[in-house]
């Protein structure tokens, strides 16, 4: 099976490429330096040829609320377009978990977006929803950080391993299309001040966390359980404490 894969020399993009390889798929990375531009649509319509599933694990390099939404918008739709002239039979998107409860976000926003374009495409499809990666842990340090302060809510999380979001989205791509959503969470819960706190300690960072009920997660405010899934989740392996150990 012909599987292009749009963000496949990225984090979860190449360990997707290897996970379908190793499957005896034929996995082709597709992203602006393999020569494919989903915003222009260049190299589009040469690289689905003979496609039948395409997974779109793409992100904007912006995530200003403006630029954010007119790359997913812009670059779904050409892609969606494409996929209908090529004949791909199941698109397959990564998404995340609680994106239509984050609203107040434009990155969000943007995401919701995407994920409406491709339920009104006709194209069969999965979204595979995921809760925060363990490697982006240190982006929401950063993004609430002011001075040697990191402000967070005190909200219940279940972060992911990025290489089981890779084999939960694999398996769903060579699957059958659900036509609706897939959750994916890791199996600890933590509330999200203590994670922060737990990784930033792993590195010697002084930064202090600081429980705040009304910090912004990436522009929008928080619920006790806006960040987790639903039960139905497919609930990974590898635990946040283990990764860790493993950081050195």
């Amino acid at each position: 099976m012909k599987v292009v894969v749009i963000g496949g020399t990225g984090l979860i993009g190449s360990k997707l490429v290897a996970k379908l390889d190793e499957h005896g798929h034929e996995a082709v990375p597709a992203a602006p330096n393999t020569g494919v531009n989903t915003l222009t649509g260049e190299g589009l319509d040469e690289v689905l040829t003979g496609a039948s599933v395409v997974i779109d694990v793409s992100n904007s390099p912006s995530f200003e609320d403006h630029a954010v939404m007119e790359f997913f918008r812009t670059s779904t739709t050409n892609l969606l377009k494409a996929e209908t002239d090529a004949g791909v039979t199941h698109h397959v998107a990564l998404s995340v978990v609680g994106t239509d409860r984050l609203q107040e976000s434009g990155y969000f926003r943007a995401k919701q977006a995407q994920e409406e374009l491709i339920k009104d495409s006709g194209i069969p499809y999965s979204i595979v929803h995921a809760t925060q990666f363990f490697e982006f842990m240190k982006g929401i340090a950063e993004s609430a950080t002011d001075g040697d302060t990191v402000r967070l809510a005190p909200v219940r999380i279940r972060p992911v391993y990025s290489d089981d979001v890779a084999a939960i989205v694999g398996r769903t791509a060579v699957g059958t299309p659900v036509n609706g959503v897939v959750e994916v969470a890791g199996p600890d819960e933590f509330q999200l001040d203590e994670l922060i706190r737990k990784g930033l300690a792993a590195k010697n960072d002084p930064r202090k966390v600081v429980p705040d009920a009304h910090a912004p997660y990436f522009g929008a405010e928080l619920q006790e359980t806006t960040l987790l899934p639903g039960p139905d989740a497919h609930i990974a392996e590898t635990r946040f404490t283990d990764w860790l150990a493993q950081q050195h």
